[in-house]
């Protein structure tokens, strides 16, 4: 990026820094050597999102970091603010019950298919000798092998994993997100005109972050206590004394408290952006999970005193709570679909992706990813114990159900691939007229012509991810609701349900059975496969890195246990230095960004002071500004936040290509629109053979911006209007202490010029 090798690291660490050229590292000091010359400047981010090999662990938190992304998703609207806020303490419940339902998916595997079925089936316990203390007949009814014991025991493997997201979430938390913005004064909750990107504190979510992640680890470990105790409760209830009946009334009574508290959390507050919130609730963070932990343990003690006679069979209880938690999420993902349509009423839009509807169908999409990776952990796991035996119950009937609804999504989406195959190739042929009048005067070459009209027609099939979405969510839903009532109605499997039902129909059933079982499974052994190679593979690593540039881009608003924002760490790095060097020199800037890093580049100056930024031109190329994030976050990318950001930065370009499936026009309504979106780059750059071009030229798509003659012309005459427009720099400041060494990975683009004027910018490179 910077064109030089010899490259030295003037701000920043390990983990995101500033470079510069090794000849320009004292430009500011002898403006002389430099007269009229832009110094470029890389920022380095990309350790932030494909680092180190435990970013690859961060796939196993996926259904959390799409949840978060529907709170950001909701419509544009001014004033309705009660309606605004009822949306995101919607999507702060769906991501509560996400992490109710993963810790009730370990409890189903610890508790009730371990510890309970196999551990208490003899046939189960004796083909796994890991199990066999806790087994009666393996332990001579040892100590271990009551059934309060193993479940006691068990449990703490959910407890475990309960207390490592703790520790994930409160250590990225300082790595990532503890960088302050520079303190700016508050403004107030519904400025008109402006964007929440601009405001004080929407960079710093440290108070929400930690009631959140208070809330959802006290709800893990009640999660396990109401399983662990639900089961010793009900014999309690049946053959118990009077004494541990009523102690199981009181714990009853203590969980159902518990989970008002939490609930309570996550309603009361989202959250503040019109200030920099520094202040904590110390007594709710610290108190309530330990309250929750405690009152675990004293579930522990409870359920693992002694019952003679307490025999385990079939399945715990607990398990048609998995029932309930559907139930309790399709309730809030319609809920939420009804806010959002109310919202998108106010201000529609047709570039708005799913008609405001976004927010409800990722939200729809997180649910089903968490009840996959339930679903496909208890059945492999449930299968890896029982083989073929049939000893055991098996995990409840509704992940049956659900794996069962797997094929029929499928073929849903197997019909929507072929339309838009269909709608591809018309389109490849649509383009290939408007390919040859690109390229007038050359000779024509029929294979090149539909190799790139091809490329332009697969381009724009990420115009249609909305369609997807949309489709696969509604899909979803509808089969969800079917194997809800299935499992409900019939208390059985699908192939059990169907057992008097014609052949044709039994046969479908049991094949659609058979299939999403197998599905869930193999699907859940390559996510883990996957993540393994990430966790060793660099490359993979990245590819990784990719997706978490856009689904980490936003702060943790709905769920605590979501990957960190980078962007939490990059955006304060970028205005800090911005504000810094304009400050010290008076000079004028370019910020460049390509890809991802033209996001941060737009979030940086609107966090900067008006006067910085009327000193900052803008420079985007293959910039999904409007095509991804204004269609699919248009609150904060929508047209009136990039019209506001237009009129006040001093300029702003943006180079595109047809052939590009990530970067687009920035689209601005009126005038503004050309004098933003340069017409479409020529791609590739030569169509045929020539003296300048021997051998064939490739087809850029997304890369490369900078070997088009026109980044440097547009890059020109930015710095040209800046210089006209601007005073020079003040003379005889101090610059920046210049740091060690280290070569750029993935680097973002700036420059700056000192004496003369002229301009900084910084870039984020992201192939995805």
């Amino acid at each position: 990026m910077l064109g030089d090798p010899r490259t030295v690291r003037i701000t920043g660490d390990e983990t995101a820094a500033v470079y510069r050229r090794a000849d320009d590292t004292d430009a500011e000091r002898q403006p002389e050597d430099h007269p009229g010359r832009p110094v470029p400047e890389a920022y380095v981010w990309c350790n932030l999102t494909s680092g180190n090999a435990a970013r690859a662990l961060w796939l196993l938190l996926l259904p959390f970091m799409v949840a978060n992304l529907a709170h950001w998703m909701r419509p544009t609207t001014t004033g309705r603010q009660r309606t605004v806020r009822l949306y995101g303490l919607i999507v702060r419940l769906v991501g509560l019950t996400l992490t109710v339902l993963l810790v009730a998916a370990a409890c189903e595997v610890a508790l009730d298919l371990a510890a309970w079925q196999c551990a208490g089936t003899p046939a189960c316990a004796g083909r796994h000798t890991w199990l066999g203390f806790l087994s009666p007949v393996g332990s001579d009814h040892g100590w271990w092998s009551l059934p309060g014991r193993r479940l006691a025991l068990a449990s703490l493997v959910p407890t475990l994993l309960t207390g490592l997201l703790w520790y994930l979430s409160h250590r990225t938390w300082s790595a990532y997100e503890s960088q302050q913005p520079i303190p700016r004064r508050d403004e107030p909750d519904d400025e008109p005109g402006s964007t929440g990107l601009g405001r004080p504190g929407f960079w710093y979510g440290r108070r929400l972050v930690a009631r959140l992640r208070a809330a959802h680890t006290a709800a893990g470990f009640l999660t396990v206590a109401a399983v662990l105790g639900t089961a010793a409760a009900r014999h309690d209830r049946h053959h118990g004394s009077v004494q541990l009946e009523a102690l199981s009334w009181l714990l009853a009574a203590t969980l159902l408290a518990g989970a008002v508290v939490v609930v309570w959390v996550v309603c009361r507050r989202g959250r503040t952006e019109n200030r920099l919130d520094q202040e904590l609730d110390r007594t709710l963070v610290r108190r309530l999970p330990a309250g929750a932990l405690a009152v675990l343990v004293l579930t522990m003690v409870y359920a693992g005193w002694s019952r003679p006679g307490w025999r385990s069979a079939g399945r715990l209880p607990t398990a048609t709570a998995f029932g309930g938690l559907a139930i309790a999420q399709g309730l809030l993902v319609i809920a939420l679909g009804v806010v959002a349509h109310v919202l998108h009423r106010v201000h529609p839009s047709p570039r708005t992706a799913v008609r405001g509807l976004a927010g409800p169908a990722v939200a729809v999409l997180a649910c089903a990813l968490g009840g996959v990776m339930s679903g496909g952990v208890a059945q492999r796991f449930a299968d890896w114990l029982d083989g073929t035996g049939h000893t055991i119950a098996g995990p409840p009937v509704l992940l049956t159900w659900q794996a069962s609804t797997i094929p029929p999504l499928l073929l849903v989406l197997l019909v929507l691939i072929a339309v838009l195959a269909r709608r591809t190739w018309l389109l490849r042929r649509a383009e290939t007229p408007a390919v040859e009048l690109d390229h007038p005067g050359e000779p024509k070459d029929t294979s090149r012509t539909l190799r790139i009209a091809g490329t332009r027609a697969m381009a724009a099939l990420t115009d249609r991810a909305p369609l997807v979405v949309g489709v696969t969510s509604v899909a979803t839903l509808l089969l969800g609701a079917v194997a809800l009532a299935g499992a409900f109605a019939t208390d059985d499997t699908p192939e059990g349900a169907v057992r008097g039902a014609p052949s044709f129909v039994r046969g479908a059933v049991e094949t659609a059975q058979t299939l999403g079982s197998w599905l869930i499974g193999v699907g859940f052994l390559l996510f883990v496969t996957w993540g393994r190679r990430a966790y060793k593979d660099p490359a993979a690593r990245r590819t990784i890195g990719i997706l978490w540039d856009v689904g980490t881009f936003w702060p943790r608003a709905a769920h605590p246990f979501a990957p960190p924002c980078y962007a939490e760490r990059a955006v304060p790095d970028l205005t800090w230095r911005m504000a810094a060097w304009t400050r010290i020199t008076g000079g004028r800037l370019v910020l460049s960004g390509h890809s991802q890093g033209s996001v941060l580049a737009a979030a940086a100056a609107w966090q900067v002071k008006p006067a910085v930024r009327r000193r900052v031109a803008l420079l985007t190329y293959g910039s999904p500004l409007e095509r991804l994030y204004g269609r699919w976050f248009p609150a904060y990318f929508g047209p009136a936040a990039l019209s506001a950001l237009h009129r006040e930065v001093d300029c702003w370009r943006n180079l595109y290509r047809l052939t590009d499936p990530i970067g687009g026009p920035i689209r601005l309504p009126g005038d503004c629109g050309p004098q933003v979106d340069r017409a479409p780059l020529k791609d590739p750059l030569a169509y045929g053979r020539t003296d300048r071009q021997p051998l064939p030229a490739p087809i850029l798509g997304h890369g490369d911006y900078q070997a088009d003659p026109a980044f440097a012309e547009e890059r020109e005459r930015l710095l040209a209007r800046l210089r006209r427009g601007l005073p020079a720099p003040r003379p005889g400041n101090t610059p920046p202490e210049t740091a060690g060494t280290q070569p750029g990975q993935d680097p973002s683009e700036a420059g700056e010029e000192p004496g003369g004027g002229a301009a900084q910018g910084s870039s984020g490179r992201s192939s995805g």
